[in-house]
């Protein structure tokens, strides 16, 4: 992922960093993808669990 936004112009592109993991937050991954490419404008991201349903992914995007 960091050799891709690096390499990549987010300029004028909103970036909303998610990820699923069973155990593991997403701790800094979004702020690093950020610094990393250096444009556009990223949020905060969201960790879900590996189960996370289509309606609950639905939800958090409608709730952005």
């Amino acid at each position: 992922m960091d050799t891709f936004v690096e390499s990549y112009d987010f300029e004028e592109i909103t970036m909303i960093p998610f990820c699923t993991s069973s155990s593991s937050g997403i701790g800094r991954s979004g702020k690093i993808l950020e610094e990393n490419a250096e444009s556009g404008k990223w949020l905060d991201g969201k960790r879900f669990g590996g189960n996370v349903s289509e309606n609950d992914l639905r939800e958090w995007i409608s709730s952005l």
